[in-house]
């Protein structure tokens, strides 16, 4: 564990906790996943690697997650993201790197849309945009949807937590107003995304997909083939710094 978090206050109130490390150029933000906080493997490492490269750096808990304010189960893909926009708009000045890891990645090409002359270059690490569509509702059987539409809560088991995911209605509902891959990511910044081809939790499809909605010529995808959903190897996160070295020259 880090030292202890400073917190800001989002909207409705929300204190939402942060670790900011100051540099130059540059402020790269990490947007986490689905119930991931800001001690995760990833945003340990991006920040020491900003240090390394003198730039400043943000990582933050969307409320319900981690050390920030609310109940997970009452998020939603709108709330996470007006959690990120109050931590671009507060604690950031100037031109931004954003990075995001799977639903961050959904979360982080918001932000980036909502802060597109700000926003310098994105990074995708195995990036989920539509998941609530198309990896739950769609995917969920009529007896889990009575369950959701009846108790508002469904209980998820999770392969990285004894804790099961408590995904609510409000979030399936709620993420209806932010899809994005049926249309044109009107993003035109260096776009650079990362996906392990053993993926069991997002397709690895999903990159190539968010390549071909973002407008952006300027747009790599890095495929592992023996990656999971995590990248959190050394050799993937060796990579990450190295597509972060290329965007801050």
């Amino acid at each position: 564990m880090s030292e202890e978090p400073q917190f800001l206050t989002g909207e409705e109130g929300r204190q939402i906790a942060y670790h900011k490390t100051n540099g130059t150029g540059p402020t790269v933000i990490f947007c986490g996943g689905y119930m991931s906080d800001m001690e995760g493997t990833k945003a340990i490492f991006l920040e020491n690697a900003c240090k390394d490269l003198g730039l400043s750096f943000v990582r933050f808990d969307y409320s319900g997650h981690g050390r920030s304010s609310e109940d997970f189960v009452d998020g939603t893909i709108g709330k996470w993201t007006e959690d990120a926009l109050s931590v671009v708009d507060q604690l950031t000045d100037g031109d931004l790197i954003v990075i995001g890891s799977s639903m961050g990645g959904w979360v982080g090409l918001l932000v980036s849309l909502a802060r597109k002359t700000q926003v310098k270059a994105y990074i995708g690490i195995a990036a989920a945009p539509d998941f609530t569509r198309e990896l739950m509702w769609e995917k969920y059987s009529d007896e889990i949807r009575e369950t959701l539409k009846r108790d508002g809560v469904y209980l998820e088991p999770s392969e990285y937590s004894d804790e099961p995911y408590r995904v609510s209605y409000g979030l399936i509902q709620d993420g209806e107003n932010h899809i994005l891959l049926n249309n044109a990511i009107d993003l035109d910044c260096p776009v650079r995304l990362f996906h392990g081809l053993k993926d069991a939790d997002v397709p690895y499809e999903y990159s190539s997909r968010i390549a071909d909605r973002v407008v952006s010529e300027d747009v790599i995808i890095s495929f592992n083939k023996t990656g999971d959903h995590r990248l959190s190897s050394d050799a993937d996160l060796d990579r990450l710094k190295a597509a972060l070295v290329e965007l801050v020259k």
